[in-house]
């Protein structure tokens, strides 16, 4: 004999699951199908305006006449007294001086704080630095000033130096040209005669041009003869005072005052 197969034990409850699952698919279909169904529904709209009846104007009432006002007569003024004269003021009396309560009044100043400067050692650099500069500026100055007045002082010395050599050079001219005038008989007085003479740098004389003649016509012509036979005229110890023209004055009597 065969033993039969032993029944299989179904687990509990595995219908009610089965049950459940069908049942909640047919919902979430029937759900699905009325949503759609109510979203492409188009409803109708009416609109209705409502109008509200006016009322008839009520009829028109004559206005009843106002009744006249009464005319009141006008009531006489009144004389009014006449005012009584107000006293005189009497004179306040002059205020007095406040000049000392204001002193009290016046703050005193706060007292003053000296603070000192700091110390800043690159402006103290520049400050001797342009303290320098002034001081040798200053010098400078003062050397040129000295320099000028010892060229001014120089520049005179020499031209007096110089005036005085030419005088003593044109004084020996003078006195060469004045050996050889012969003097004439009839001269009166002491007259005096300015010529210009051209010279070379050897002395020769080339010409004596009366300029200021004397009133003596013999006195002017021996001047002139005098002048040629005195060249060569002597020269000057500087060669810087030789003068090609010379101006010489001639006078009978040499006392400084000739006429």
């Amino acid at each position: 004999m065969t033993e039969a197969p032993p029944d299989r034990v179904r687990p509990p409850g595995k219908r009610a699951s089965i049950v459940l699952a069908v049942l909640m698919h047919l919902i979430l279909a029937a759900f699905l199908i009325y949503g759609i169904r109510w979203q492409t529904k188009v409803q109708d709209v009416v609109e209705v305006d409502l109008v509200r009846q006016v009322p008839a104007p009520p009829p028109a009432v004559a206005p009843e006449p106002k009744p006249e006002p009464e005319v009141k007569p006008e009531p006489k003024p009144e004389p009014k007294p006449e005012p009584k004269p107000l006293p005189e003021p009497k004179p306040l009396p002059p205020p007095k001086p406040d000049i000392a309560i204001k002193e009290k009044e016046k703050p005193k100043p706060p007292p003053k704080v000296e603070t000192k400067p700091k110390f800043d050692p690159f402006q103290q650099q520049l400050l001797e630095e342009e303290k320098r500069l002034t001081t040798q500026r200053l010098l400078a100055d003062d050397e040129r000033k000295l320099k000028q007045q010892r060229d001014a002082q120089n520049a005179s010395q020499a031209a007096a130096a110089r005036s005085k050599a030419l005088a003593s050079y044109t004084d020996r001219i003078r006195a060469k040209i004045k050996g050889n005038i012969v003097m004439p008989p009839d001269i009166r007085g002491n007259p005096s005669a300015i010529f210009e003479v051209v010279q070379l740098p050897s002395g020769e004389v080339i010409s004596a041009r009366l300029v200021k003649p004397s009133g003596h016509g013999g006195y002017d012509a021996a001047v002139e003869r005098a002048i040629l036979k005195a060249s060569p005229l002597p020269r000057p110890e500087d060669s810087g005072l030789f003068e090609r023209n010379l101006r010489l004055i001639f006078c009978p009597v040499e006392d400084g005052k000739c006429g």
